[in-house]
């Protein structure tokens, strides 16, 4: 008989029922108790984000100093300057970033200052152009050009280099003449203005040049270095204080209208080059020489009251200039102002205390007659 099993059966299943006996379903989630919430987890924790490295300063490819308010590069202008004693004392030349030191007729020099991270509302005396300036600047890319004027000949040359010509003829409005003094050494220029005439103007870019706050290893001691033309000098002494050298030009300290302290070089340059005559003449006949700075050949650094005997190589116009010292490395030069004196090789330079002469050598002075073009 069935029925005593049926009824222990519904029996059974009733009291499962009331005792919680059901299958918990797969899909369900049990929420954790409050006291397992407040034990510790024994999960990995995550990994900690990492701190960003800081963006370093940007520092001028043309001096080496930090630029912190420039995101890029500013504009290079370059401005032809006077450079007997009636231009002194210059105008807005202590901002030059490099200061070009270049034979003309006579045996007198002018300057050519590039400007970049600093761009003065008065620079001047201003002069004009020469032959030496096409090649020289071709490695700013083209920059801004600013220049008083130039002999007829000169202008084609001038239209079909890579400067951007910025003279009185195509921005006239950013020169003004000074009638304090006398002419032709009144000629004054706003670099800020000039430079609003061309948008287009390359930004400083680098151009061969190292730097280090350091001086490089195996310097000899440099105090000064003076190196004569015809019919001009230049002169830089080393300034302990400062750690600057003192410039003088024309035999008389270079002034400056900025500041009496006048005109510093954080390093100073003699780059031994050829010069050769030109086809170009002034309106008295003298000849304009023309300074080669293309090829390679030696060249004295001086930083810190240290000198070194370095080589210049720079292969094409479109290419930077780098220098190096005897064993091939480049060599750094120190932040700030740079002067870089293009120097005749068949006239070498007068430094204090005489340098010690090359390894392969017995020469006391450094030979700049045997240079390689």
């Amino acid at each position: 008989m069935t029925t005593p099993r049926v009824f222990v059966a519904l029996a059974f299943a009733a009291a499962c029922a009331l005792a919680g006996c059901s299958t918990p379903s797969p899909t369900a989630t049990d929420a954790p108790s409050a006291e397992a919430s407040a034990r510790p987890s024994t999960k990995a924790s995550a990994t900690p984000t990492s701190t960003p490295t800081p963006t370093p300063t940007p520092t001028s490819p043309l001096n080496g100093l930090p630029q912190p308010d420039q995101d890029e590069p500013s504009p290079v202008l370059v401005v032809k300057l006077d450079n007997t004693r009636f231009a002194q004392p210059h105008a807005g030349l202590d901002r030059a970033d490099i200061v070009y030191i270049e034979e003309v007729e006579y045996g007198i020099t002018r300057l050519a200052a590039v400007f970049s991270s600093a761009v003065p509302k008065r620079i001047g005396p201003v002069r004009s152009a020469r032959i030496t300036d096409i090649d020289l600047l071709d490695q700013y890319g083209s920059p801004a050009f600013s220049f008083s004027g130039a002999q007829r000949k000169m202008w084609p040359v001038i239209a079909n280099s890579s400067l951007i010509d910025i003279s009185p003829n195509k921005a006239a409005f950013a020169y003004q003449r000074d009638f304090s003094r006398r002419a032709p050494y009144n000629y004054f220029v706003n670099g800020f203005e000039g430079l609003t005439a061309v948008p287009d103007a390359s930004q400083a870019r680098d151009i061969g040049l190292s730097f280090d706050s350091t001086p490089p290893p195996n310097g000899s001691v440099g105090l000064s270095a003076r190196y004569e033309w015809s019919a001009s000098t230049a002169e830089f002494t080393y300034d302990q204080a400062s750690r600057l050298y003192r410039v003088s030009l024309n035999g008389r300290n270079a002034e400056a209208e900025e500041t009496p302290d006048g005109q510093r070089a954080a390093t100073v340059v003699i780059q031994y080059v050829k010069q050769e005559p030109s086809r170009f003449f002034d309106k008295g006949g003298g000849n304009t020489p023309h300074a080669i700075t293309i090829g390679k050949g030696a060249a004295v650094v001086l930083r810190d009251g240290l000198m070194y005997r370095a080589k210049w190589s720079r292969p094409d116009a479109e290419s930077g200039t780098t220098f190096t010292d005897d064993q091939g490395q480049v060599l750094a030069f120190k932040p700030g102002q740079q002067w870089i004196v293009l120097a005749n090789r068949n006239v070498t330079a007068t430094l204090f205390p005489t340098p010690p002469p090359p390894k392969d050598t017995d020469k006391s002075k450094e030979s700049a007659s045997d240079q390689s073009e």
